[in-house]
């Protein structure tokens, strides 16, 4: 007698039922797909609807974020301080006021490093003309009722402002005044002295640092500003 022979039936694995569910997936997907590129092209106005309204909609992103950096510059610009606003400051709080007029002026990578091992430069900056600004900044509690800025803060300063931090331009902003030994060295040496009532005149306006000192260096590039 012949032995029926059973074909033993193949059991679906995991991996199988995966790929049948992500082959019906796709399928559904195509199909999907396919219907409403049909009806898009039976009903074209719709798509065009889409792209001008796309279009309207990214333009109006775009102005959006040209008016929100109009209106920050706008603000910047505007940067005013008083000067018994500014004396009653901590002395970093003070550094970190000069540092926002600088970027006010248009220095935008102004930036605040005062502090232990600062070797003389509290704030930096490099203005549109390609200048580097160091700047050492001396608060006084009590403005000019409190001690002069003297010579030995100045030497200081004029040691590291250009072999260090290589500065075109070294300035030491006060809210107080400066001696009078101590102004005569720095106008031997070119340093730049920003007193309490150039500071006044220059924090509460919106002219910039350099139409106010005397001497600046030449601009190292070309500037719109120029």
């Amino acid at each position: 007698m012949k032995r029926r022979t059973r074909r033993r039936s193949r059991r679906r694995t995991p991996a199988d039922e995966q790929l049948l569910v992500a082959l019906g997936g796709a399928v559904i997907v195509i199909g999907l797909f396919v219907t409403v590129v049909n009806w898009l092209l039976a009903h074209w106005w719709v798509l065009i609807a889409v792209v001008v309204l796309a279009i309207l909609a990214g333009a109006g992103w775009v102005y959006q974020r040209q008016q929100r950096a109009r209106w920050e510059q706008v603000q910047a610009r505007g940067l005013r301080y008083a000067l018994p606003q500014l004396d009653v400051l901590h002395h970093r709080e003070f550094e970190h006021a000069v540092r926002e007029l600088m970027r006010r002026d248009g220095c935008r990578d102004a930036v605040r490093v005062g502090g232990g091992g600062d070797l003389g430069a509290d704030v930096k900056a490099t203005d549109p003309f390609g200048r580097r600004w160091v700047i050492q900044c001396k608060h006084r509690r009590g403005g000019d009722r409190g001690s002069a800025v003297g010579t030995p803060d100045l030497q200081v300063l004029n040691g590291t402002a250009r072999p260090v931090h290589g500065a075109d331009v070294v300035v030491l902003v006060t809210n107080g005044r400066v001696t009078k030994p101590g102004v005569a060295f720095a106008a031997g040496q070119r340093l730049h002295l920003v007193d309490r009532r150039l500071l006044g005149v220059w924090a509460a306006g919106s002219q910039p640092l350099w139409e106010l000192l005397r001497a600046v260096p030449p601009p190292r590039r070309p500037s719109a500003l120029s």
